[in-house]
């Protein structure tokens, strides 16, 4: 193979060259997968998420230093019994070297998703985001200047901020939840010019979460026996267990999967009850009952994805059934407790969501579930000791979308106005 990477299809078996690709060429459902040209993890001396550049669907890299930081817990470690504890921590740590601005784990995935596409020449990201995602998309727009659209919920608004400026954002708010903000970045996604982030289907989304388990593996030297995550949609689950068997591959970190421990909040919790009932498919009447109403109850909104790839061959569903994992539904009042009792022992605050994964951890670790070496994937912290270190710039709207407004007329003037601004040839 001459070239850095290919796209396989786990399908039809089919290798193809990447063209900013999301779906199979042959029409199969399932996730594309990368396959690199280097079988052994190589670290590059590049800042950030860019040192594990051997395994990004990428050519270069930018000049950002934000990555995971991986560490050996003492104080949680200590406190739930547990002898073995590395925690990988994404967000604003500058003590421990985390320089992720938004706080979230998010960047690992905007980075090369923006480079990604700006290779490919494919044309301008539409992303649709409960919150940190969308943060992060915009973050690496100002820090870049690509042009991105992000579409979000009205509620999550006061979540979209950067640490410098941002002009090249077109924000549009959403009345509505995060599938209703998916529904409409869909919409937009039909004026020329403006292509779908992709989400799970993004290869370089997945492969830049997944260094989550290359950093937490080169710091202990060994894949870990069990990992935790809170899952909205499980991209980042997924992502963890294809790094993972590409550390299998590489022969030095070890043999054997690590087991998944994935977490949803209490009480929109559709993964956990398919699981349980060993149900490829997730079914909304029995999955989702009353569906906005548990979106609306959670402290975690970010985990509310109504439309999560749980089924689709390589998603949520075979990760858990290939690393012989759990999932766990999380109560508002556990993650509130889990949170405190992390920032007490590792000094340092929780994103709502990394708050779920501790309360599963918490669990397991009384259970008795949680192996000798356990991988927890802080997915979100620091926004304390961002607000008083660094500037926020909010991201105005530049559209608001009332509740089942169509996507057309002033509204599609409007899109295609703000990509004029941006010097984009617009086609009939």
């Amino acid at each position: 193979m001459r070239e850095k990477y290919l796209l396989h299809c786990p399908g039809c078996g089919r290798p193809f060259p990447d063209r900013y690709t999301l779906d199979c060429p042959s029409g199969c459902d399932v996730l594309l997968r990368t396959v690199y040209a280097e079988r052994r993890l190589i670290l590059q001396d590049l800042p950030g998420v860019f040192r594990y550049s051997s395994w990004l669907p990428i050519e270069g890299h930018l000049r950002i230093d934000a990555g995971p930081v991986s560490y050996a817990s003492e104080g949680l470690a200590r406190e739930l019994g547990l002898r073995d504890l590395t925690i990988t921590f994404s967000g604003y740590w500058p003590e421990r070297g985390g320089r992720m601005e938004t706080c979230s784990f998010k960047e690992l995935e905007a980075q090369p998703t923006v480079l990604r596409l700006r290779e490919k020449g494919a044309g301008i990201l539409q992303i649709s985001s409960a919150g940190n995602t969308g943060r992060a998309f915009c973050q690496t727009s100002a820090l870049t200047g690509a042009p991105v659209v992000v579409v979000v919920p009205a509620s999550a608004a006061d979540r979209l901020w950067t640490m410098v400026p941002a002009p090249n954002v077109c924000l549009i708010t959403v009345d509505g939840d995060y599938s209703d903000s998916i529904a409409f970045g869909r919409e937009v996604c039909s004026i020329p010019g403006i292509v779908p982030e992709g989400g799970a289907k993004n290869v370089a989304r997945r492969d830049g979460m997944g260094t989550v388990m290359l950093d937490a593996a080169r710091f202990a030297g060994r894949l870990p026996d069990a990992y935790f995550q809170a899952v909205g949609s499980g991209t980042g689950a997924i992502a963890a267990w294809e790094a993972a068997e590409r550390l299998i591959a590489d022969g030095r970190f070890g043999t054997r999967l690590p087991a998944l421990h994935l977490s949803q909040n209490r009480p929109f919790v559709p993964m956990v009850r398919a699981w349980e009932a060993r149900r490829r498919e997730i079914v909304p009447e029995e999955d989702m009952p009353e569906a906005e109403a548990s979106i609306a109850r959670v402290s975690a909104s970010v985990l509310t994805n109504r439309h999560p790839p749980w089924g689709v061959r390589g998603g949520v569903y075979d990760a858990l059934l290939s690393s012989g994992g759990r999932m766990y539904a999380v109560s508002n009042d556990d993650a509130r407790s889990a949170g405190r009792l992390f920032a007490d022992t590792e000094e340092i605050d929780l994103d709502p969501a990394a708050a779920v994964a501790v309360a599963s951890l918490i669990r397991a670790a009384e259970e008795g579930l949680a192996g000798e070496h356990i991988l927890l994937n802080v997915t979100g912290g620091g926004y304390q000791r961002a607000a008083e270190d660094l500037d926020r710039y909010p991201v105005e709207p530049y559209i608001r979308v009332r509740a089942g407004e169509a996507f057309a007329g002033d509204l599609r003037d409007a899109v295609r106005g703000w990509l004029a601004e941006q010097g984009v040839a617009i086609r009939a």
